[in-house]
């Protein structure tokens, strides 16, 4: 395995105007916002993009770089569920929980908020689009297990682009619903084959190009998530509208929790090179905040020095130029989380503070 040991290297009424034509929108405010988050991403992960490519990370692009513990209400070590719930709603809740509080009640959204607020919304992600994290920007239930039911809410929810896996849970259900008969009643054009080059601007649109997760970049993905993610652009600039979209690296958690250093690093890599075309459309458009982060550590992930043998005491020896990736666990740990922000108001995300204050940030930010 040729990653494991590396040598170090080194919508009001009408067309919405664009920021600077609008008057409301001032000059150090964001009209759009982009959330992109690296399922599993410690500090780690991220690291692993400096040593583990052959060219700097987009990582390095970014000036305001925070620190968020991602704790759950009932738990010090979070999961997806009430991780994604924090940033989606604001709050802090169950493991397990997807858009519900601790009492299993209905916690509104950043999706449903950021929607009567006539902005067009969008989610993506290298799972299934029922899976824990997209599943809390637009369903309510108890249980992220729930995806036949979560996969049902997408039908009445106010996503006007998703792109994922999940086909499973939207046709061919133990209930014997069709789901996409719904999406296509509520406005979808939906496509089970492949990302369409040319889309209808006028429609909502539904990806869902796998069974259940998308494919391994290992396996021969390709470039799904780039290509999405710029198709949504696209989107949205043709509707001129102000939007919020989240785009999530699914699979960097999966390779952390095999234990497997090709897998999550080749995942790592493919969200940086999304996260690199995310920067490039901010830094051209000027009114888009984009805002990196992860719902938690997965793997307690090491990039550890390689050892060599033991000295005359016994010790072990170290090469301090060769970088074997290790891990402490199968499952997630309690590491505080990176958070990397850029464009209007991105200071805000500077400093030490909770996972749900990213929702909170976002809305201040928004507020200016």
């Amino acid at each position: 395995m040729a990653l494991v040991i590396l040598l170090l290297a080194c919508h009001c009424e009408g067309t919405p105007p664009k920021l600077t034509e609008n008057p409301a929108i001032k000059a150090n405010q964001p009209l759009n916002i982009i959330l992109l988050i690296g399922d599993g991403m410690g500090l780690s992960q991220l690291s692993s993009s400096f040593y583990f490519s052959d060219q700097l990370p987009n990582f390095a692009r970014f000036k305001t770089i925070g620190l968020s513990n991602v704790i759950a209400a009932n738990s010090k070590i979070t999961d997806s569920a009430a991780g994604a719930t924090s940033f989606a709603s604001g709050i802090k809740t169950f493991n397990g929980a997807i858009g519900v509080d601790m009492d299993k009640q209905h916690v509104e959204n950043i999706v449903e908020l950021l929607s009567k607020e006539n902005y067009q919304t969008g989610l993506i992600a290298t799972s299934s689009i029922t899976h824990a994290t997209p599943a809390s920007f637009y369903a309510h239930v108890a249980s992220r297990d729930w995806e036949e039911q979560i996969a049902a809410q997408m039908a009445t929810s106010p996503i006007d682009f998703f792109a994922g896996g999940g086909l499973k849970f939207f046709e061919n259900r133990k209930d014997g619903k069709n789901i996409l008969n719904l999406l296509k009643s509520a406005g979808f054009e939906v496509h089970t084959d492949h990302l369409e080059k040319e889309i209808d601007g006028s429609k909502r649109h539904a990806f869902l190009l796998g069974e259940e997760d998308m494919p391994k970049m290992i396996e021969g993905r390709g470039n799904f998530l780039a290509e999405s993610t710029q198709k949504a652009l696209n989107y949205f600039e043709e509707n001129s509208s102000p939007f919020f979209l989240m785009v999530e690296g699914s699979q960097i958690d999966w390779g952390g929790h095999d234990n497997d250093a090709e897998y999550l690093i080749t995942e790592l890599l493919d969200f940086d090179q999304m996260v690199g075309s995310v920067l490039d459309y901010a830094e051209k458009e000027g009114n888009t905040l984009v805002i990196v982060t992860a719902d938690h550590e997965t793997g307690g992930f090491t990039l550890s020095s390689k050892v060599t043998g033991q000295n005359s005491k016994g010790k072990d020896k170290h090469d301090y130029n060769l970088i074997v990736p290790t891990f402490s666990t199968t499952g997630h740990s309690a590491s505080l989380i990176p958070v990397l922000a850029f464009g209007p108001q991105s200071a805000q995300f500077s400093g030490f503070y909770q996972n749900s204050d990213v929702y909170h940030k976002i809305r201040a930010a928004l507020a200016q």
